[in-house]
């Protein structure tokens, strides 16, 4: 079956073989945070998420410990095909025994087992300072009006630059670092410029701690709105994007495609920031009417996201992908699997698009074949290409993972 898609695309002048040879090649991030519900490890696990941080559900199984945490990760990258990173927050910092140290104290040496994960498995690791879900949100966190509060937060984000550092040179790739606060206000403020500004001179001296741009790349998230700052949110997608366009060498800007109004698509953002950033960063998860996190499928706009990827510069490395999304209602497992397979899906159909012809079909202004050969895409033998990308990559095709993933819910989730 495979023969014979391979001859269908072959017609269209697309070359199934070097597209699946592409992907495997490719690095995307896979998130730590959607096995344990975005706990971490260094506050009571007991206590509520806070700080624009919310999970709904209760599915059984979650991760409790950093052991655990690996051991289902490790189950995850067995299922999903491709290039594999791993992406951390400062809150799983793992501690040696009655040793504890506080965000703005935190040291490489707190990431050294995840380091040895990572080589063991030859993975690159991307890191998150973690503005949320700690006492000294005041609510604010490196917009607050109160020097005591920022001074700790600034500490913290120089501290994530230096662990940033360590990932990139320990495991030999760059490590993307990604600023998101949940800072702003739950109803009309009195003041919006004040908060802005302070938020802009307190990311301007995290970045003063020294780094090499070429092995950390910090990054600046934006997000439209958050739980309980649903009036005013300080990082802005215009104060992120104005930031990162302020600071070359310094900064790229991070998309993360549910955190724009309903209306607004990131796959028509790409081409825009590509036409002025060298690299820019993306967060993919599946937004439902608000940034619910909703694991990734293999939908309409993800589809053209990766298309744009593919379209702007054949994955050339300068678009950072990484996963964010977290859900508790099903089986954790089957989501951080479906969400990379879904995307690992978006990857591979984009790369198996003739865009040349239907780029030329557009600057020839034939917007009849454009629109007829665009939809009559979607019926091609794709399931039987991405069915090979999984044989050659040894991992189950569709139809035969998710038993895997029960079996694992049987003999390890369900007595945690």
């Amino acid at each position: 079956m495979y023969s014979e898609a391979k001859e269908r695309y072959a017609a269209l002048g697309v070359d199934t073989d070097g597209a699946i040879a592409k992907l495997k090649t490719v690095p995307v991030s896979l998130h730590c945070w959607q096995g344990d519900d975005v706990r971490g490890f260094d506050t009571d696990p007991t206590k509520p998420l806070t700080g624009g941080i919310q999970t709904t559900g209760n599915y059984p199984g979650r991760a409790r410990t950093p052991e655990e945490l690996m051991a289902d990760i490790d189950l995850v990258l067995k299922l999903c095909p491709g290039t594999k990173k791993l992406n951390l927050h400062a809150s799983y910092a793992i501690f040696a025994d009655g040793e504890w140290a506080d965000r703005d104290k935190l040291e490489p040496k707190h990431f050294q087992p995840w380091v040895d994960f990572c080589k063991a498995r030859g993975l690159g690791c991307d890191f998150n300072p973690t503005f949320f879900s700690h006492p000294k949100c005041d609510p604010l966190t490196l917009s607050s009006p109160n020097e005591e509060t920022r001074r700790f937060w600034i500490d913290h984000g120089r501290a994530c630059i230096r662990i940033s550092q360590y990932l990139a040179e320990e495991l030999g790739q760059p490590c993307v670092m990604n600023i998101w606060t949940g800072d702003g206000f739950k109803d009309i403020p009195a003041d919006r410029l004040g908060p802005r500004v302070r938020y802009k001179e307190s990311i301007d001296a995290i970045l003063a701690e020294p780094f090499d741009f070429n092995k950390v790349k910090p990054c600046v998230e934006s997000k439209v709105f958050g739980i309980g700052v649903e009036a005013y949110t300080v990082g802005s997608a215009e104060f992120a994007l104005s930031y990162a366009a302020a600071h070359p060498g310094k900064c790229i800007p991070l998309m993360d495609n549910g955190h724009y109004h309903p209306t607004e698509v990131v796959s028509d953002k790409i081409p825009a920031l590509l036409a002025f950033f060298p690299e820019i960063a993306l967060h993919i998860t599946r937004p439902i009417r608000w940034d619910s996190d909703h694991v990734v499928l293999f939908d309409d706009e993800t589809r053209e996201m990766a298309k744009e990827i593919v379209r702007c510069g054949d994955l050339d490395g300068r678009v950072k992908m990484a996963l964010d999304y977290f859900d508790a209602s099903v089986n954790r497992i089957a989501a951080w699997t479906l969400g990379f397979r879904s995307w690992q899906k978006a990857l591979l159909y984009a790369l198996l698009t003739p865009g040349d012809d239907l780029k030329r079909a557009q600057d020839e202004g034939d917007f009849t074949a454009l629109l007829v050969e665009q939809d009559e895409l979607k019926t091609l033998p794709f399931g039987e290409v991405w069915a090979q990308y999984c044989r050659e990559c040894g991992v189950p095709e569709d139809g035969a993972w998710l038993e895997e993933a029960r079996r694992y819910e049987r003999e390890v989730l369900s007595r945690r």
